[in-house]
């Protein structure tokens, strides 16, 4: 009988599976500097991926980093994120681009009318997890995962790959970042997102995170709702308030997030005017609810919207300011909404009954 060989068999080679953060990095080998650009208003997610990516090409390409901020960041946490990890973002209106600098988007998509760039520098790279669907023609590095719950846990899955060390304020930065997208119930939340918690956390700041989650309040939130209060609708599972004067965009979610708690709804819009647009902020508690989609449907072509399956937004110029032009469009999302969700058209229940507001200010 013949002896069998001692030796191993050696299977043929394969090539090397490409790394995501391998191949962002070599396309930025001949980039004089990075600029990180986001959506107006930026929220953690965008923030937190700013940075984490502008630690990775520091690090591992010694190369110059720029986070900007395209419009306010006026949300108390929000702000509270910017100051306490003491984060230079530079206003994308006051930025001077060179030749030869690489532009990287993250959180947001190009020509979805969502930010201010505008495309005087070629946009090197999109990282992004939105349902939104954005112009990608000619864009050399895109990383869209429409799966996960954060563009933050994309991004420490970079940090991840390529094992560098990750400073404290890089690490509060994203698990705020991360904690943000995957708040409220049900969790948009896949098993990349909770890994990438899990290892950041360890990493982070507790007592700043403990700072930022508990952001201290203005005066104008309590304005807005109580005017979101007054002004709140039902239809059936769907609650619709109706804000006049926001004091900044960001107000919008702060109420919508308060509003989709009440215990007999399952979906919770806020619409309200900030200068010429009227801003809408949608959230669901329903594991089907789709709501980026839902919303882009709602909107048509009036405006602008995506999100996720449990958060969405958009926005829509108003032509006019005017009492009866914004009470017209405001009848006009509201039937939309009802057909979307396939609530029968009624005359809405108010939340807080009239009666009581009334008897409440006579108090």
């Amino acid at each position: 009988m013949a002896r069998r060989s001692a030796e191993p068999t050696i299977a043929p080679s394969r090539p090397a599976r490409t790394r995501c953060s391998d191949r962002f990095l070599s396309g930025l080998a001949n980039a004089s500097r990075v600029t990180f650009v986001s959506h107006v208003q930026p929220d953690p997610d965008s923030v937190g991926s700013m940075l984490g990516l502008a630690h990775l090409v520091d690090t591992c390409l010694g190369k110059p980093t720029r986070l900007t901020r395209d419009g306010s960041i006026s949300r108390a946490e929000n702000r509270a994120l910017v100051e306490a990890l003491k984060l230079d973002l530079v206003p994308i209106e006051s930025i001077e681009w060179d030749e030869d600098e690489a532009v990287v988007m993250v959180d947001s998509q190009p020509k979805t009318g969502r930010h201010s760039f505008n495309g005087d520098v070629p946009i090197y790279a999109v990282i992004d997890h939105h349902q939104t669907t954005g112009d990608l023609e000619g864009v050399p590095f895109v990383d869209i995962r429409r799966g996960l719950g954060s563009t933050c846990s994309l991004v420490a899955s970079y940090l991840m790959e390529q094992e560098i060390a990750i400073p404290k304020k890089v690490a509060t930065g994203l698990v705020y970042g991360i904690e943000t997208d995957l708040s409220g119930y049900p969790r948009d939340a896949s098993p990349l997102d909770d890994s990438a918690l899990m290892f950041l956390y360890p990493l982070a700041d507790k007592d700043l995170l403990a700072r930022i989650r508990n952001a201290r309040l203005p005066h104008c939130f309590y304005e807005c709702v109580l005017q979101a209060l007054q002004s709140s609708f039902l239809y059936d599972r769907l609650l619709i308030s109706w804000v006049h004067d926001l004091p900044d965009p960001e107000m919008a979610g702060a109420v919508v997030d308060f509003l989709i708690r009440f215990e007999e709804i399952d979906w919770a819009v806020c619409a309200g005017v900030h200068k010429n647009e009227l801003v809408l902020s949608v959230r669901t508690t329903r594991s089907d609810g789709r709501a980026g989609e839902m919303l882009r449907h709602v909107v048509g072509r009036l405006g602008k919207a995506g999100g996720h399956d449990y958060r969405a937004g958009g926005v829509i110029p108003l032509a006019s300011t005017s009492a009866s032009a914004i009470e017209d469009l405001q009848a006009e999302l509201r039937r939309r909404l009802l057909k979307a969700l396939r609530i029968e058209e009624t005359r809405g229940q108010r939340l807080v009954a009239l009666r009581e507001m009334l008897h409440n200010l006579h108090a």
